[in-house]
């Protein structure tokens, strides 16, 4: 299934043709109208700024009020589309292996105290210790991404949090979601290498990776620069006095280079926008577990995450920044120097998906609609998920129509908005498969003067459900459940 970027022509159009047809299949309810509207997005010049502009379009034939109709009332059916998406063709690092992001993007609604499933999402400023939470629907985001800079990924899922989801048990199930569509369509075989996935700091990795340890996935997250971790005990062994055997190594503090032991790899390698790049390992790293939080319910002894802890140190950022070293954590053991800066690098490209969620935003309107229902956000991130599909299934048939100011690009080194601009003469060489509209007329509407006298439902952003702290509260709001 997987397809290079420079396929032949012939190649891609087939398979965004079909992809597109597939697509429409998904549709259930208002499948024209929903149809159209993504056309209309694909093709309108400039970012888009408004729905109702979009209606204006050529490619878009029916009235603003089939379009707000359809995000209304439409239906499309994620599951099938899940697995459309997983049977795209998908990039792969250069060892062969699929590696995938995941990370929270937050459409923020903070002026809509009418729609509800709403949560304080936390929103980065520009100066120090000017971060924010505003209320909004976070969304977790899982894409396959690609070698090399650019700013392409491969989205495969979405899944909108709610109050009272725990993000890490969502995330463990979003991603053995994706792997067994990946595996029905042909991506994976049990003789190629283990899927990596690459997560940020705000993600516990080591949980993660004992959710999915039953998985042929390795996990890669960043770690706080204030962690401790732990070394392994060696043989179980009791001490002179007897009594139980150590569970524990020696600490490794981030913060404190002088609890640090002597490191099992060190590379160094040469990049272009970095400098050099050192990376020290230590292999056989855990944390130390205690029974509160997510491990609450865990029954019998908290098991040892081993894992491989990376500290990567550059001699600078693009803008000539001093930067600070970064923490890695593997859930894999026994790594050469090789293996290590894969890790690293593989990283470094998780990057790439926040160009995808700001080109969202900034120029697909992913959070311009004002919506009430977060049905109906749902179901408009489905469609620009489906927006940004084709325009990388398009990109072997683009051209490069550059402004006079922009540098040329060549035709394998095109970014989604310049695949944008030349999608119109695409999109008339590929299967459209919705209907021609029917002429009707618009309804009455709400006679002229009458008041709404039904207001809406307000709602509380937050949390609903309050983690207990210790494990003696757990148990013993479990007895008075019982």
């Amino acid at each position: 299934m997987s397809v290079p970027v420079d396929a032949p022509a012939g190649d891609a159009l087939g398979i965004l043709s079909r992809f597109r047809v597939e697509f429409y299949d998904c549709l259930y309810s208002r499948a024209d109208a929903l149809f159209d509207l993504t056309d209309a997005v694909l093709c309108v010049d400039g970012p888009v700024v408004s729905l109702p502009e979009l209606t204006l379009l050529a490619e878009h034939p029916r009235g603003h009020g089939a379009m707000y109709g359809a995000l209304n009332n439409g239906w499309l059916e994620p599951t099938r589309l899940r697995r459309l998406l997983a049977s795209t063709p998908l990039p792969r690092a250069a060892d062969g292996r699929i590696v995938l992001a995941v990370d929270v993007s937050n459409w923020l609604r903070p002026d809509a105290p009418t729609s509800p499933d709403l949560l304080f999402c936390h929103v980065y400023g520009r100066g120090r210790s000017s971060d924010q939470m505003i209320p909004g629907w976070p969304y977790s985001i899982v894409a396959a991404l690609e070698t090399g800079r650019t700013s392409w990924t491969a989205v495969l899922d979405a899944v909108r949090l709610g109050p009272a989801d725990d993000a890490i048990a969502v995330t463990a199930a979003q991603l053995r979601e994706v792997l067994v569509r990946l595996v029905q369509a042909g991506h994976w075989q049990p003789w190629m290498p283990d899927v990596l996935i690459v997560t940020d700091a705000g993600y516990d990795v080591c949980r993660l990776a004992h959710l999915l340890s039953d998985l042929p996935v390795e996990l890669v997250g960043r770690l706080r620069s204030d962690r401790v971790m732990l070394r392994d005990a060696g043989p179980r062994r009791s001490g002179p006095r007897g009594g139980q055997p150590r569970k524990h190594g020696g600490v490794l503090t981030f913060a404190k280079p002088d609890s640090w032991h002597s490191p099992d790899a060190t590379t160094t390698s040469d990049t272009t926008r970095y400098g050099r790049a050192e990376a020290l390992a230590w292999d056989r790293m855990h944390p130390r577990l205690q029974a509160r939080g997510p491990w609450l319910d865990h029954e019998g002894e908290l098991p040892l995450i081993h894992g491989t802890l990376i500290r990567l140190k550059v001699d600078h950022l693009p803008g000539d920044h001093d930067p600070k070293p970064v923490w890695l954590w593997s859930s894999r053991t026994g790594m050469t120097s090789t293996d290590i800066d894969v890790r690293w690098q593989a990283f470094l490209r998780r990057f790439d998906l926040e160009h995808t969620f700001r080109f969202w935003k900034q120029t697909l309107g992913w959070t311009t609609p004002k919506v009430r229902d977060p049905a109906v956000a749902d179901l408009w991130t489905w469609l620009i998920i489906t927006v940004h599909t084709q325009l990388r299934l398009a990109r072997p048939l683009a051209e490069d129509l550059r402004r006079p100011w922009e540098r040329p690009r060549p035709a394998h080194r095109l970014t989604p908005a310049r695949v944008r601009r030349g999608f119109r003469h695409i999109r008339a060489t590929t299967a459209r498969p919705a209907a021609v509209p029917k002429p009707s007329r618009p309804g009455p509407g709400r006679p002229l003067g009458s008041r709404n006298r039904r207001p809406a439902t307000r709602y509380e952003p937050g949390k609903t459900v309050k983690r207990l702290e210790t494990r003696t509260e757990h148990l013993r709001s479990k007895r008075e459940q019982c």
